[in-house]
């Protein structure tokens, strides 16, 4: 697994740059989001570690312009203790936060469950009630049938496969499929949905597998 560190503070990357080393991980470390920003487009990373208070731009919108390609996982860093800067950090998305100063330990077992959630069960190719997921290819299979869909469908579906069980909100969902597509709203997203939901059930009519949560958003459900 490749990590990507990004801290500004060379004595704190040190420190976590061995510990996730001496664990297995391939780890490497920018000390500014532009830097980063390079490096992600260079080669393919499995999570982030994001300081939020960076010189050159914040880890809120470093973390934005990672996503914009792929649907990376994120772990904030801050020293800030702020409760609005927590809840902004996990409404955009993030799927772990840890204040400094922190033990670099547990920095890694946080690391290690958030890769862990996020791994899909493995499924045979022919399992009926299987998603299987071409990154690379930018594919989808259903129950053993390619879906034909559009630029915003697949990510859609990326985005709820990447998360199963989880709820993303409109917001999260904008914000990794459209980015800064500003004249798009919560319309949008909804009506994308109901498109994918079409494409799923002409494969199998008798299941839902997109779930609506009143008020909160989406999320994949596994069929039985």
């Amino acid at each position: 697994m490749r990590i990507l560190l990004v801290e500004d503070e060379t004595a704190i990357a040190q420190i976590v740059l061995h510990a996730l080393r001496a664990e297995g991980f391939e780890a490497v470390h920018c000390p500014t989001g532009g830097e980063a920003l390079a490096a992600a487009r260079a080669q393919a990373f499995d999570l982030a570690v994001l300081d939020v208070g960076l010189p050159d731009i914040g880890g809120f919108a470093l973390c934005r312009e990672l996503r914009r390609e792929r649907d990376l996982p994120v772990i904030f860093l801050t020293a800030q203790d702020a409760e609005a800067d927590r809840i902004l950090g996990l409404e955009i998305g993030a799927d772990d936060y840890v204040t400094k100063p922190f033990s670099p330990r547990e920095l890694v077992a946080r690391v290690r469950v958030v890769l862990r959630r996020l791994q899909p069960v493995a499924q045979a190719p022919g399992d009926a009630a299987s998603f299987v997921h071409d990154p690379d290819g930018k594919r989808i299979r259903y129950r053993g049938r390619a879906l034909d869909l559009t630029r915003y469908e697949y990510g859609l579906l990326a985005a709820l496969l990447q998360r199963p069980g989880s709820v993303l909100s409109r917001a999260q969902l904008m914000d990794r499929v459209w980015g800064d597509a500003l004249e798009s709203g919560d319309r949008t997203v909804d009506t994308h949905i109901k498109t994918l939901r079409a494409k799923l059930r002409d494969v199998a009519p008798d299941a839902d597998a997109i779930r609506t949560h009143r008020g909160l958003g989406y999320s994949l459900e596994g069929d039985e």
